[in-house]
């Protein structure tokens, strides 16, 4: 890459420390400018990361003229504004998982990066995962004959961020938050081509009745139109560390891939410090896992989406991705409520 791509960061809170440690090994890249709220996390994450100009309004870091990509990385509900703000100002945007809150959110969201004429990127990290790619690259080679059936549980014990828990603001409970995942993996592991027809749902708040209003558990099957089908299991109440599994069966054979095993073991009596996302312990047995932003995706996606603006080109996640999931979780929340299966509504001109 013969150029340096100069990005601007809003947000400064947990995953926004995610995409520096991605973007750290992406060639042609420099984090120029960062935002939050509050000046203090602005220049807290900035003399963390080396960021040299912070800022506490989405306004002015969108009007920097040195930032040519934004990269959003803010709780659910300013994903919307966010995007309004950096599509009036040209800016090419990426977006951190799930796009929206809702399908009618996202819906919004295309069409505004759409009339920019802008790049629009969906950070799903789950399709980045190396793990993940090399089980799609051995589907394509028909290593295990036609794809049956994908089973999938994304789970821990709990959000770090108070926003996760207010259901009302985020738009939903665990199901929205890891259910976005399994979504996008069940169909970049059939093919996008092969359309989802319904679903069914069962949510229910098991544990967490105190901190949210949401589901903290969520079972999820989707069907596509041809009968296949995806299973997904989300918890929020899942003690002992993450879990983001997939189990891949076809009609030769079967992939398995587990994103957050690691060949590291140890047993230890002080804390060694961060250990991995939503580690329940720092002492005793413990599993840390090495380069955790390569290992769950997000080296990948960045360097994709740096890539393709550099060519001109759209990246194989954007937002039209975003808004097909939100519209599966859409219909699978309806399910809940109706203890039925439930269509899948996909606006035709928001896909294009």
């Amino acid at each position: 890459m013969n150029r340096v791509v100069r990005i601007g960061l809003l947000g400064s809170g947990f995953v926004a420390d995610f995409y520096m440690d991605g973007l750290r090994d992406v060639p042609g890249t420099e984090v120029v400018a960062n935002y939050s709220r509050s000046e203090e996390r602005a220049r807290e994450f900035g003399r963390r990361h080396g960021v040299e100009r912070q800022y506490t309004t989405m306004e002015e870091l969108c009007d920097d003229g040195e930032v040519e990509i934004v990269v959003i990385a803010l709780p659910n509900h300013l994903h919307l504004p966010a995007v309004r703000v950096a599509a009036a100002a040209r800016k090419a945007m990426v977006c951190t998982k799930p796009l929206a809150r809702n399908g009618h959110e996202a819906a919004e969201m295309v069409n505004l990066a759409r009339e920019a004429g802008v790049m629009h990127g969906y950070a799903e990290t789950e399709v980045f995962s190396p793990d993940v790619m090399r089980a799609r690259q051995m589907i394509e080679s028909g290593a295990i004959g036609e794809l049956l059936t994908v089973r999938a549980r994304e789970a821990h014990s709990g959000p770090h961020a108070q926003h996760f828990w207010d259901a009302e603001t985020a738009g939903g409970g665990a199901l929205l938050d890891m259910g976005c995942h399994t979504v996008e993996a069940a169909r970049y592991f059939f093919g996008k081509e092969h359309r989802i027809k319904d679903v069914f749902a069962w949510g229910a708040t098991m544990v967490h009745n105190d901190r949210t209003t949401g589901e903290d558990n969520a079972v999820l099957l989707l069907r596509l139109e041809d009968g296949r089908t995806s299973l997904t299991e989300a918890s929020w109440t899942a003690k002992g560390g993450m879990e983001l599994r997939n189990e891949v069966y076809g009609t030769m054979g079967r992939i398995i891939t587990d994103t957050s095993s690691t060949r590291i073991r140890a047993f230890i009596q002080q804390s060694a410090g961060y250990l991995m996302e939503k580690a329940d312990a720092d002492v005793g047995w413990v599993f840390p896992i090495p380069d955790e932003a390569r290992v769950y995706g997000y080296h990948e996606e960045m360097r994709h989406f740096v890539e393709c603006f550099v060519k001109g080109e759209q990246p194989r996640e954007d937002f039209v991705d975003g808004y097909i999931v939100n519209s599966v979780l859409d219909a699978a929340y309806k399910s809940m409520k109706s203890g039925h299966w439930e269509a899948v509504l996909i606006d035709s001109k928001v896909t294009g």
